[in-house]
């Protein structure tokens, strides 16, 4: 399963570098690729959709892993970083920064990742009496992320235009404009917090069935507990940094794969995967596939919406349970 879902993203991949305004053959996307310069091609392959194809599968991955981590962790579908605050208080930070602070650039991405990690503690701490229980820390950060999106309504309402429209367009979260060299933290934490998320899988997946069990079996619940938390923050919180919020993917990655590979292991990697191909063909639809142009996180955010809505009408129905 998870070699054909690699195989598939591969080929996605590879499609993203070819297809667009113009078609670039395959022979020339390999030369690009193995350093040549190939007049025509070396442009639009190597400086336009290969930075752009790189970030949607290091975003993605950092997305999904994160998501799935939580919503694994807390065994509830809905604990999503997009549903918990997390998110929300990267993209309120980021909007302080670049309409009060007058920040741009690496500044911005840091004053992000580090409010979204403090968002994470406090919705953690208020949430932390007599032992973290997922619904009361799912209604935390629920209130939480409303206080910030007000917040980023009223920074929003009194900015300058020049701004607005940077805010605005990081807020969408869109790879426009994607490099090479911002690709290099989210690589960089995605092999760091996602190596630990990996490493402690079975962990994780041994707390599916209750603190208690897992405890009896020889898991360090505390320990795994904060190590996850950390990692999947610091996973979200980097992507979102350097990609704006780009909506659902974490929400959406783990259940699909759940689906995908049943009850068959640890739903970490297939998580990955999914999230990867999320935005890499959700960036593709937005630019060449609508009329007009679109940022990635409006097609993703077209798709996860009304999800989310099923998803709770069955959490409803079933009296908790997904």
């Amino acid at each position: 399963m998870l070699s054909g879902m690699g195989a598939m993203l591969l080929l996605g991949f590879i499609a993203t570098l070819m297809l667009g305004q113009t078609t670039t053959p395959l022979s020339d996307v390999l030369r690009v690729l193995s350093g040549e310069t190939v007049p025509g091609a070396s442009f639009t392959v190597g400086q336009l959709r290969l930075p752009r194809a790189v970030m949607a599968l290091l975003a993605g991955a950092s997305f999904g892993l994160g998501g799935a981590a939580f919503q694994t962790l807390l065994r509830n579908p809905l604990a999503s970083p997009d549903i918990i605050g997390i998110t929300s208080g990267a993209s309120a930070a980021a909007v302080f920064a670049i309409v009060v602070l007058s920040m741009s650039g690496p500044a911005v991405s840091i004053f992000a990742i580090v409010s979204g990690l403090g968002v994470a503690l406090a919705v953690y701490a208020l949430s932390a009496k007599n032992g973290v229980a997922g619904p009361r820390l799912i209604l935390v950060g629920i209130g939480v992320s409303a206080m910030l999106e007000s917040m980023i309504a009223y920074v929003l309402a009194r900015a300058p235009a020049f701004s607005l429209q940077e805010a605005m367009r990081w807020l969408t979260g869109s790879l426009n404009g994607a490099q090479l060299s911002q690709a290099l933290p989210v690589a960089v934490s995605l092999m760091v917090f996602g190596g630990i998320l990996l490493a402690k899988s079975r962990d994780l997946e041994a707390m599916r069935t209750g603190e208690d069990t897992a405890t009896a079996l020889g898991v360090s619940v505390g320990l795994t507990r904060i190590l996850v938390i950390v990692s999947a923050v610091g996973l979200i919180a980097t992507a979102t940094a350097v990609t704006g919020p780009i909506a659902f993917v974490a929400f959406l990655a783990g259940p699909i794969a759940s689906r995908s590979i049943g009850r068959r292991g640890s739903v970490l990697l297939p998580a990955a995967l999914i999230g990867a191909a999320l935005v890499l063909t959700g960036d593709f639809v937005g630019q060449f596939l609508l009329p007009g142009r679109y940022p990635v996180g409006v097609v993703t955010g077209a798709l996860g919406a009304p999800y989310l809505i099923i998803l709770i009408i069955r959490v409803n129905r079933s009296g908790g349970a997904a």
